[in-house]
């Protein structure tokens, strides 16, 4: 088994990796040559933990494996990432155990890859003004990613805590973008060509209203049953896209929506990997507001891990162990 750490995920996966790796899994999917298997996601009712497995496989690379792991909130306090994560890699010839690889960097690389995949095909071409409701780790990835497929110039973001806005606001002036930080979401949303929110609400954050036609959303808090980070009426009257149906209904941005019969599955135009593989629609002119539902599926998960592994290989690196 080789053994892949956090320091050496970080240093062999780049953003433009994990991006074409991930844009091949999604049309994998669409294919029919890959499949997420059912989500695992409880309450630990230790530390205020919540614990999920998602696993599934690649037939067309192949991949198979599975990612555990979630959230444990009183982690920062100790000096630790609150999202905590590894990836347990298979052979698909013979089942056997083939890697173990520190998930946390990759996760967040990975998703910061599925909204700006979902911004290559669905934002206008000429979008160059990022709104980010959400100022955590988690909206650097999104930053940096969204920066591979647009020529960004400014970046207008809202977050409740000032330090966290502060910081990212560092972050996007040291990029060399211009970086305004507002004190309320509706500036944000009203501004932007891109906007993404990446936050753990359990309330609408971004009413209808302050949404510009034209503009493109990726929605990437929700990934549990109750979160939730748009009107459900903006939802309704936008044009739907998902990394995958299901579990935009039943744990995505969507559910609230769909839970209110505001839209059914027939809604969606397709998913990502149909965009992908030309087997739908994307945008279809300027006015329209497009959304992508992330949820987050095992698949991105696994294609990261296995570019780790393949690229540590190669370069003679990680740890092998007998197992």
């Amino acid at each position: 088994m080789l053994i892949i750490s956090e320091d050496l995920a970080r240093e062999l996966v780049s953003v433009e990796d994990a991006i074409n790796s991930v844009e091949s899994t999604f049309a994998a999917m669409a294919r029919g040559d890959a499949r997420n298997y059912p989500v695992v996601r409880e309450v630990v009712g230790y530390q205020d933990a919540v614990y999920g497995v998602k696993t599934g496989c690649d037939t067309s690379a192949p991949i198979l494996g599975l990612k555990a792991g979630g959230y444990w909130p009183h982690n920062a306090a100790n000096g630790m990432s609150n999202h905590q994560s590894s990836t347990l890699l298979f052979s698909p010839e013979t089942g056997k155990a083939s890697a173990l690889v520190s998930a946390n960097y990759l996760t967040g690389v990975r998703t910061g890859a599925s909204s700006a995949i979902a911004t290559k095909y669905l934002s206008r071409a000429d979008s160059k003004v990022l709104g980010i409701i959400g100022t955590g780790v988690q909206a650097q990835y999104q930053l940096k990613a969204t920066m591979a497929v647009r020529d960004l110039t400014t970046v207008h973001a809202w977050d409740p805590s000032a330090d966290n806005l502060a910081a990212f606001g560092k972050v996007v002036s040291d990029l060399g973008l211009d970086f305004i930080g507002e004190t309320d979401r509706e500036a944000v949303a009203g501004q932007a060509d891109i906007l993404i929110t990446v936050t753990p609400s359990q309330k609408a954050l971004v009413d209808k209203a302050w949404v510009q036609p034209g503009t493109h959303i990726s929605a990437m808090g929700c990934d549990t049953k109750g979160k939730q980070e748009l009107d459900p009426q903006l939802v309704a009257g936008s044009v739907l896209f998902v990394d995958e149906a299901q579990q935009a209904m039943t744990i995505g941005e969507f559910q609230h929506a769909f839970a209110s019969g505001l839209i059914n599955e027939s809604s969606f135009r397709g998913s990502i990997g149909q965009v992908i593989e030309g087997m739908c629609d994307g945008r279809k002119d300027d006015d329209e507001i497009t959304i992508f539902d992330g949820t987050g599926v095992s698949l991105q998960d696994l294609v990261v891990a296995d570019l780790a592994v393949r690229l540590a290989e190669e370069k003679g690196l990680g740890t092998s162990a007998d197992y």
